[in-house]
């Protein structure tokens, strides 16, 4: 009886440690996956902040490690919106200046960016328009 008792036993452990392992290689393929998603996540952040010209993820130190992307995600979210906002800030004081100066434009021709000279004819405006939007678009178009 000793036998039998101790061979169930054994093969009810084997059941067990099968399905240990088991569970133990499905935990370790799901954290590699994790890993790899955070390094390409972590790639991404600090790509992200190059292209806005500000300084990496200093993960150099441990208690870098577990939120630094999240404080340098959040850290470039309020650089974003404070630069545009600055840009946008900037292009209505001008706006304004124009208005305050007391000069005579139509304010839906400024708003396109555009003021005409009054001392010039319809056509030679429009040509400069041209001019600007051709030497506007020579850049981008080199860089397409």
């Amino acid at each position: 009886m000793s036998s039998n008792f101790h061979a169930s036993v054994s093969a009810g452990l084997k059941d067990e440690l099968l399905a240990a392992k088991v569970k133990a290689r499905s935990a370790k393929d799901r954290l590699e996956g994790e890993v790899a998603l955070n390094g390409r996540l972590r790639t991404a952040i600090n790509d992200l902040l190059a292209s806005w010209e500000l300084d990496p993820v200093d993960e150099s130190k441990e208690e870098a490690r577990g939120d630094a992307l999240v404080d340098q995600l959040c850290y470039l979210g309020t650089t974003m919106r404070d630069r545009v906002w600055d840009a946008l800030h900037t292009r209505v004081k001008r706006a304004m200046a124009v208005v305050y100066l007391g000069f005579s434009y139509d304010m839906e021709v400024v708003s396109h960016g555009f003021v005409t000279d009054i001392s010039k004819t319809d056509a030679e405006n429009k040509e400069r328009l041209h001019a600007l939007i051709d030497n506007a678009e020579a850049p981008r178009e080199r860089l397409a």
